[in-house]
C-alpha cells in the first residue's frame, strides 16, 4: 500500500501445492486442492482491514486456452463509427424479407450459459432423432465440432449411428488451439437451435474421436462452434462454416452479436451466468448508448487495429505496431485479455506504479498465484482502469473501450468464511493481442461480417453492485498515430499451411524420382565376360544389385 492510506494489515504467504483451479477455455475450480491443514491454518488468521494472502496456484492458471432474414440497424452516416438503434426497433422483432419468416431477437436473449473461466455455451439439437448437446461459442476458430465418442470429461456425445440423417464425408480433420487439440471425422447432419432459431439446417459437423487437453474436467459443453471465417477452417477453407451455412440456407443477414454476462462473478463457480448469441442482427435491449465500429482488417480471425493502451489514464507510449504484433483479434473462446510480451510488461509496470499496493508478488501477474483479501474488503478500488483504443471506421478517428478492475481482477475462489481470492485476468502472449472474455464481458459485441466491421456497445449486464464496469468514449483524433499500425507482411496460419504442404509435396516428388532412378536397371551398363577381372574381391560394385 502506498503512503497515506493508513497502516497495512497483517500479511501471510502460504505456498500450496500446484493445483488445477482453472484451465484455458474453462475448467472448474477445484477447492479440494486445498489440504485440511492449509484450510485450518487459514482459519486461524487474525482479521485485518487489509489482509493480503498470496497463494501459489497452478502454473497454467491463466493460459489460454468456446436461420432467418432479419432487419439490421442502418449504417452510420459517413465519417462516424457510431450507430444508434432507430426508433421503433426496441421490441427486437425482426421484419423478414419473406412472409411468415419473422423471428424475434428476444427469443435469443439469455440463450447462453457459462462463465469466463469455462466458456459460454449454446444448447443445440443434432441429428434425427435430435440429440441435445451444449456447444461452446468461439469467435476465434471456424470448425463446428462435437464429441463423437465417450470421453471421461464430457457428460454427453453425438452418437452418429443413432442419427438417420448423418452422412460421413470420410475426411479426417485435426484442429489445434492455443491449448488443446482434437482429431475427428467430417460429416453432415441437421441441427436446430431451440432458443431463437426457427427451422432445421444441414451443417458440416466434425465428430471428435480423440482429443488432448480440449475437454477438461468440470466443463459443461460437449463441442465447439467456431464462428470465425472459412480461412481458418480445417482441413481447408473449402469446408463451409456453420454461420456461412445459416446465411446461405436461411437467407439471414451476415451478422451476429454476442453478450456475455459474467462481470464480477466467480470465473469458475458452481453456478452459471447468462449471455446471448443473436444470429442475424442486433437486439436493442442488450446494449446502452451508441455502437462504435472498428473495421475488420482481414477476414480470417476477427482482426482489428489497436492504436494504444492506457492504464489509469496514462498512455503506455509504445509504438502502435507493438499492440498488433502479429495480430489483434476478438476471441470469445479465450478466457483472458492476452497481450504481446512487451505490451504485457508495460501494462503490469503501469498497474504496479498506479495501484494502491506498495509491493505485490510477481506470481500474481504471471498467473501462478492468487491474491486473497478478507471478504469484507473489495480490492477493485486499489487498481486503475484499463483502456484500449481502436481505430474508428473513419480512419482519422478512434474510440476507446475501458474496463474497470472488476473485469480484470477476477474472483475465483473462496476460502472458509473470511477470504476471497482473485486472479489477474490478463496474461502474456507470444503470437497476438487477444480481446478475450475479460474484456468482452463488459460489452455487447457485434460481428458485422456483411460490412466487415466489429462493433462495441456498453452491456447493461456489465455491472457490479449496481455500478457499470465498462465504458466507451470517442471520437478521438488519430493525428499523432501512424496511419497503419498493422504489419503488412504477416504470414497467416492458412498461408503457412499451404507453404508447408507445397514444400512437402516437392520433397516427395524429388524423393520419388530418386527412388525410380535407383530401381531402374542401367541401360548402358558394361556386361562382364569371362575375360573381365575384378582384382579387388572385396569390391561392392559387382555385388550391389542381385
Amino acid at each position: 500500500m502506498k503512503p497515506g492510506r493508513g497502516e497495512a494489515g497483517a500479511a501471510l504467504l502460504l505456498l500450496l501445492p500446484p493445483s488445477r483451479l482453472l484451465q484455458p477455455r474453462g475448467q472448474a475450480a477445484a477447492p479440494s486442492c486445498l489440504s485440511p491443514r492449509v484450510s485450518a491454518a487459514m482459519g486461524t488468521l487474525p482479521a485485518a482491514p487489509r489482509l493480503l494472502l498470496l497463494l501459489a496456484g497452478a502454473a497454467g492458471l491463466c493460459r489460454a486456452r468456446f436461420s432467418f432474414p432479419l432487419r439490421v440497424s442502418p449504417p452510420a452516416a459517413p465519417g462516424s463509427g457510431r450507430q444508434r438503434a432507430p426508433a421503433g426497433e426496441a421490441d427486437g422483432l425482426a421484419l423478414a424479407s419473406e412472409p411468415g419468416a419473422a423471428v424475434s431477437f428476444l427469443a435469443m436473449v439469455e440463450n447462453l450459459q457459462g462463465d469466463s473461466g469455462r466458456g459460454y455455451y449454446l444448447e443445440m439439437l443434432l441429428g434425427t432423432p435430435p440429440q441435445k448437446l451444449n456447444i461452446l461459442v468461439d469467435t476465434g476458430s471456424s470448425n463446428f465440432a462435437v464429441a463423437g465418442a465417450p470421453n471421461p470429461d464430457v457428460t454427453s456425445y453425438f452418437n452418429t449411428e443413432e442419427s438417420s440423417t448423418y452422412k460421413s464425408q470420410g475426411t479426417d480433420v485435426t484442429v489445434r488451439y492455443t491449448q488443446g487439440s482434437w482429431t475427428g471425422v467430417l460429416g453432415t447432419d441437421v441441427i436446430t437451435i431451440p432458443k431463437g432459431i426457427n427451422g432445421t439446417y444441414t451443417i458440416n459437423i466434425a465428430t471428435i474421436l480423440e482429443s488432448e487437453n480440449f475437454f477438461l474436467p468440470g466443463v459443461k459443453w460437449h463441442g465447439i462452434l467456431g464462428l470465425a471465417y472459412d480461412a481458418l477452417a480445417k482441413p481447408s477453407s473449402l469446408v463451409e462454416t456453420f454461420f456461412d451455412s445459416l446465411v446461405s440456407q436461411a437467407k439471414i443477414p451476415n451478422v451476429f452479436s454476442l453478450q456475455m454476462c459474467g462481470a464480477g462473478m466467480p470465473v469458475s463457480g458452481s453456478g452459471t451466468n447468462g449471455g446471448s448469441l443473436v444470429m442475424g442482427g442486433i437486439e436493442p435491449s442488450l446494449y446502452k448508448g451508441d455502437i462504435w465500429y472498428t473495421s475488420i482488417k482481414e477476414e480470417w480471425y476477427y482482426q482489428v487495429e489497436i492504436l494504444k493502451l492506457e492504464v489509469g489514464g496514462q498512455n503506455l507510449n509504445l509504438d502502435c505496431r507493438e499492440y498488433n504484433a502479429d495480430k489483434a483479434i476478438v476471441d470469445s473462446g479465450t478466457t483472458l485479455l492476452r497481450l504481446p510480451q512487451k505490451v504485457f510488461n508495460a501494462v503490469v509496470e503501469a498497474i504496479v506504479s498506479t495501484s494502491l499496493i506498495r509491493t505485490f508478488s510477481s506470481g500474481f501477474w504471471t498467473g501462478s498465484q492468487l491474491a486473497c483479501w478478507d471478504k469484507t474488503e473489495t480490492p477493485w478500488s486499489l487498481f486503475p482502469k484499463l483502456s484500449i483504443y481502436l481505430r474508428d471506421e473513419n480512419s482519422s478517428r478512434s474510440f476507446r473501450i475501458t474496463i474497470l478492475p472488476q473485469l480484470y481482477i477476477q474472483p475465483i475462489l473462496r476460502i472458509g468464511q473470511n477470504l476471497e481470492c482473485y486472479r489477474f485476468g490478463i496474461s502474456s502472449s507470444s503470437s497476438a493481442l487477444v480481446i478475450g472474455a475479460t474484456v468482452m464481458e463488459g460489452f455487447y459485441v457485434i460481428f458485422d461480417r456483411a460490412q466487415k466491421r466489429v462493433g462495441f456497445a456498453v452491456s447493461p449486464c456489465a455491472e457490479v453492485g449496481g455500478s457499470p464496469v465498462s465504458e466507451i468514449e470517442g471520437p478521438f483524433t488519430t493525428a499523432d498515430i501512424a496511419s497503419n499500425c498493422v504489419a503488412t507482411m504477416t504470414l497467416h496460419e492458412p498461408i503457412l499451411w499451404i507453404i508447408s504442404y507445397a514444400l512437402m509435396s516437392l520433397c516427395g516428388i524429388i524423393l520419388l524420382v530418386l527412388i525410380i532412378l535407383l530401381l531402374l536397371p542401367p541401360r548402358c551398363q558394361h556386361r562382364f565376360t569371362e575375360n573381365d577381372v575384378v582384382s579387388d574381391e572385396s569390391s561392392l560394385v559387382r555385388h550391389r544389385w542381385k
